[in-house]
């Protein structure tokens, strides 16, 4: 074959993009989003507004406090399958009902970074079996966490939270119900956001920007420079004024839509983390705080070695205490108990003893009486 042929025609190299789509669009693909913040700032309408369908139900608003006396942040776990246009996605959605519900909540994110870790941890101990065709990915590629629309900054809280969240997972920022906020005021509230990250140095997520294409790097740009997210959730549908029907919410002066650009960012958030950056968000996950997490463990300890557990958890810390508490409490009843009994006995000794007391005196007199009936008896036999 002449150099001319192969350069005209090429030996298949350029058809290895084709290839691998077809590999994965089989394969389909495992994505992990965890939803951080506190209760009542619309993460589960928000996730299944994302997704168009029901993935997490609405929990009953009566109950929502029933657990108070339970001060622990819970992980709960959500999975589906997606399926759009032959391609399948395996969503696994994890929320942290309990957190930031609650007066006191020192070390409240101990247990989301936990779960993060512990899902790194799982992985790596999974690469390093001999068999691996079967390996479970539970490790989070992004974590949406909801900001309260104060109008003010960020508490405490959030800035010790983002700050742990930021160095293990892909962090976005998400300011919940903006529809609550004016558009100067909620404007206002980004930028203060926006600087106390900067001051803090918290890591959020940042998509690449440069691209070959100039309108997908124009979009990337648009898209990091609406950070932190306002959204607004609604997956109920209402008829705006020109007749279209949208999703969401009705009020007396109007209606918030939820994929107006105008009204809110949902719509650059969902191409964030769906149509356009998803991958980047595996991809990061991987190569970036996964093996920052497997270079820190392997530095530490041996090859095959177990993770040592830290016994700081707050909830274990809370049964503890309550185990403690509950054990004195049945110490001191049976402490009380057996003094009563104690005293019960002593109190039945010192009866029986005068009982006693009285028994002997009582034969001590019947013998004396004994004792003269018989000297009566004997000095009428000596007369006799």
């Amino acid at each position: 074959m002449s150099p001319s042929a192969v350069s005209t025609n090429g030996i298949g190299i350029a058809d290895l993009p084709n290839q691998r789509h077809k590999i994965v669009a089989k394969r389909g693909t495992n994505f992990t989003l965890m939803v951080v913040g506190e209760s009542g700032l619309g993460k589960t309408t928000f996730i299944n507004t994302l997704f168009t369908t029901t993935i997490k139900e609405k929990k009953n608003q009566a109950k929502r406090h029933a657990k108070q006396t339970d001060k622990t942040v819970e992980i709960e776990i959500t999975k589906a399958e997606l399926e759009e246009k032959m391609f399948n996605v395996k969503l696994t959605v994890i929320d942290t009902p309990g957190f930031g519900d609650y007066v006191n909540n020192r070390d409240s994110w101990l247990p989301i970074i936990e779960f993060i870790d512990d899902q790194h941890e799982s992985y790596m101990r999974q690469e390093q079996q001999p068999h691996r065709e079967e390996k479970l990915d539970m490790r989070v590629h992004a974590c949406l966490y909801f900001i309260r629309p104060t109008g003010h900054t960020l508490k405490p809280l959030d800035i010790e939270v983002m700050k742990r969240l930021g160095s293990r997972v892909n962090l976005i920022p998400v300011i919940a119900k903006a529809d609550t906020l004016t558009p100067k005021d909620l404007e206002t509230f980004k930028r203060r956001v926006r600087e106390v990250i900067a001051a803090q140095n918290i890591q959020v997520y940042q998509c690449p920007i440069e691209s070959d294409d100039e309108t997908s790097t124009k979009r990337n740009m648009n898209i990091m420079a609406a950070m932190p997210f306002a959204i607004i959730g609604s997956d109920e549908d209402v008829i705006a004024p020109d007749g279209r029907k949208v999703k969401g919410r009705q009020y007396s002066w109007g209606i918030a839509e939820v994929e107006n650009e105008d009204h809110c960012d949902f719509k650059k958030l969902r191409a964030l983390l769906v149509r356009t950056h998803m991958l980047d968000l595996i991809s990061t996950t991987e190569e970036t705080h996964y093996e920052n997490y497997r270079q820190s463990q392997m530095e530490t300890r041996k090859f095959g070695e177990a993770k040592a557990k830290k016994l700081d958890n707050p909830k274990f810390k809370e049964e503890e205490e309550a185990l403690r508490k509950r054990f004195t409490e049945q110490v001191k009843q049976e402490e009380n108990r057996f003094r009563q009994w104690e005293q019960h006995l002593i109190s039945e000794r010192d009866r029986l003893n005068k009982d006693l007391e009285a028994e002997h005196s009582h034969i001590k007199s019947l013998e004396q009486e004994l004792e003269t009936i018989q000297a009566g008896l004997s000095s009428k036999g000596g007369r006799k």
